[in-house]
């Protein structure tokens, strides 16, 4: 009864999965044209595109990971592997658990002090980027530390034994054994950073420069997301209803495939071990 119950469950939430892709897919990817991810988005007529939000989506995306991506695996290594287990380290680690938990708009929130009111830069792409990887940066931490942790002490004393120092256990045992949770936390973040509006709104503002391909750290940088919050709540277009419903499989799709490209080298390297 309890197997059939677990599988009950499964089976549910694979539904409600596939529901729910089904729903946002099939409603934007049959009027989606190549020309809509390239074009200007448009305030007045018809037929506008999403290129320079889609651009923007990716490059902040880009910014926040290079920042949070270093500093939250040499802090999640840190923890699991240097760190004395005193008090002082557990309050850290409770104060990235709860940094973890922590609504985004909070982080917006700095972001906006720092950027715009403190060094006065206004809305900028540079500022949506880093505020991103501060509001990623105690989820990729702890998500780190418990994937090292998790791997098994005897593989860490089977090194030591051959001779090997602690970081080259660490770096040629450990993290190889706890890439894939590693990965897997690396994506969740990059998924919530691309599908993250509050943050943005606050940090990179409700516009673009007007080019396609500004790699200008200074220009404003409204998302993808900004940009479908935008156009279901506040756009005068008389085809603001399909722009948006393109916009949110875009942004459904982007999500998938940055998973997936996170996840086939890894997948890939464990089929040539098992080999």
């Amino acid at each position: 009864m309890a197997t059939i119950g677990f599988y009950t469950l499964g089976a549910l939430v694979m539904l409600l999965i596939f529901w729910l892709l089904f729903t946002i897919l099939s409603k934007g990817l049959p009027a989606l044209r190549p020309d809509f991810l390239i074009k200007q988005p448009e305030e007045i007529d018809v037929g506008g595109g999403i290129g320079p939000v889609l651009f923007n989506s990716f490059y902040i995306l880009f910014i926040s990971l290079l920042i949070s991506v270093p500093i939250g695996l040499g802090a999640g290594i840190y923890m699991a592997e240097y760190a004395p287990d005193n008090a002082f380290t557990g309050g850290l680690r409770i104060c990235v658990e709860a940094l973890s938990s922590v609504p985004s708009i909070v982080f917006g929130m700095l972001g906006l002090a720092i950027f715009a009111e403190y060094f006065g830069i206004g809305l900028t792409i540079l500022g949506g980027g880093v505020s991103l990887a501060l509001l990623n940066l105690p989820m990729l931490a702890r998500v780190t530390e418990e994937a090292v942790r998790a791997v098994p002490e005897e593989m860490r004393e089977a090194g030591y034994a051959l001779g090997m120092t602690k970081f080259h256990v660490i770096r040629t045992v450990v993290l190889p054994v706890a890439m894939s949770a590693i990965v897997t936390g690396i994506c969740l973040v990059a998924g919530r950073a691309f599908g993250e509006s509050a943050v943005i709104i606050l940090t990179a503002g409700l516009s673009t420069s007007g080019e396609m391909w500004d790699f200008n750290l200074f220009s404003p940088g409204e998302t993808l997301a900004v940009h479908l919050w935008y156009v279901q709540s506040e756009a005068i277009v008389e085809d603001a209803r399909q722009i948006a419903d393109k916009s949110a499989a875009v942004l459904v799709f982007v999500v998938l495939f940055i998973n997936f490209a996170f996840r086939f080298p890894l997948w890939l390297g464990n089929r040539r071990k098992g080999r």
